[in-house]
């Protein structure tokens, strides 16, 4: 998306999103009232004083814009965080585009337990019909952005914010049945030659997952399915008890935008990641999946198995995090205004970083993002 189109993009973005999503905590107020909160331990490999310093800008600079809360853990424990006034470790905030390193865990789980393949054609009923091109899209393709579809994330060239597929399908016509909406758009590519960014690729992998665990076509039924699976495979095993994700009214849970944690529990996921797929020295899932999932796809070098990467992008296209400014082996979760989870496997970090920044704006947070990683020694 050209550069001055973002900032009026999202800003509309934003306004259908609470239009639609009122009530729901999807959007908390921007000035909330109340004390906020902060943490340092005072045994961590860098001062305190060091530390305390480090994650100061993310809060007082404004250029960094609007940070809602920020935990850093090194070496598996929380070293420090610090929340805005109104928020706290209780507070769940908005994932935005962070669910969709969710959803490419919850596959690989799915292919570990052989309900799911990797690099078999996706079984979409939508694509079955004799000389559909789609039908030839595997889960590696939607992992890696790379199907084919005909997605438009955002406004874009001639494609105005109210016209692109991502406010159409989560706001307006496509709200009800997301994956519909996502798996009837027609081919624009060969799969696996192009990549695309695109919420509703990770909409349709959800419907996928979906399907492999139930065949009842009931809202309620499809919906408890899928987060019994999320929650007995992945929430309650890492901890993460407040995690909550967000289904349409088809029982589709939204893997591509809406699950809501607290800054802690996304810490905790940060952690799992870290650890190639383990908690407490239990390895949850194979660590070839966390690997496929950290290994640049051959579309994008900065996109992995619907991860970020730390790696220049071709020429043309905005770079994302922070490449030649730290280890290029960092990985992050990102969403929509600036939420991060950042791993460090060098510097054995994870770092939380949620608020609301505009996306043409969050250089200066990815600076200091980097300055956080590059303050502690690599081990």
């Amino acid at each position: 998306m050209p550069r001055n189109k973002i900032h009026r993009a999202a800003t509309a973005f934003c306004a259908m999103a609470a239009l639609s999503l009122s009530g729901c905590a999807a959007e908390p107020p921007a000035k909330p009232a109340g004390p906020g909160f902060s943490m340092t331990v005072d045994d961590a490999v860098i001062s305190e004083a060091k530390l305390a310093a480090a994650i100061a800008p993310f809060f007082e600079d404004p250029a960094v814009g609007e940070t809602r809360a920020l935990v850093v853990m090194h070496g598996g424990r929380i070293v420090a965080e610090r929340y805005a006034p109104g928020y706290g470790p209780d507070t769940r905030l908005i994932s935005w585009s962070m669910a969709k390193s969710v959803t490419g865990v919850l596959v690989g789980m799915m292919v570990a337990d052989g309900r799911l393949a990797l690099d078999e054609p996706a079984i979409v009923p939508e694509w079955q019909t004799p000389r559909d091109g789609r039908a030839a899209i595997t889960l590696r393709h939607l992992l890696h952005m790379s199907s084919g579809l005909d997605h438009t994330e955002m406004a874009q060239g001639s494609v105005e914010i109210f016209d692109a597929d991502t406010p159409r399908m989560l706001f307006l016509d496509g709200r009800e049945d997301v994956a519909r909406y996502a798996e009837t758009r027609p081919l624009e590519a060969i799969p696996g030659k192009k990549f695309e960014y695109s919420t509703a690729t990770s909409h349709i992998l959800a419907d996928i997952m979906t399907r492999s665990l139930t065949d009842s076509k009931d809202p309620a039924v499809r919906r408890d399915a899928m987060l019994d699976y999320a929650r007995g495979r992945l929430f309650e095993p890492l901890g993460m008890t407040s995690a909550v994700p967000e289904f349409d009214r088809s029982g589709t849970m939204l893997g591509g935008s809406f699950i809501h944690a607290t800054a802690r529990d996304w810490a905790k996921f940060g952690e799992f990641l870290r650890n190639n797929g383990s908690i407490r020295a239990a390895q949850m899932m194979p660590t070839s999946w966390i690997r496929f999932m950290k290994t640049p796809s051959q579309t994008d070098a900065s996109y992995g198995g619907h991860i970020w990467l730390n790696r220049k992008r071709k020429d043309g296209l905005d770079q994302v995090l922070f490449p030649g400014k730290a280890p290029s082996d960092v990985f992050a979760a990102l969403g929509h205004l600036g939420q991060f989870v950042v791993v460090s496997p060098q510097h054995r970090l994870t770092i939380v970083r949620l608020g609301k920044t505009p996306d043409d704006q969050l250089d200066p947070v990815n600076d200091q993002l980097a300055k956080l990683i590059s303050a502690f020694p690599k081990q």
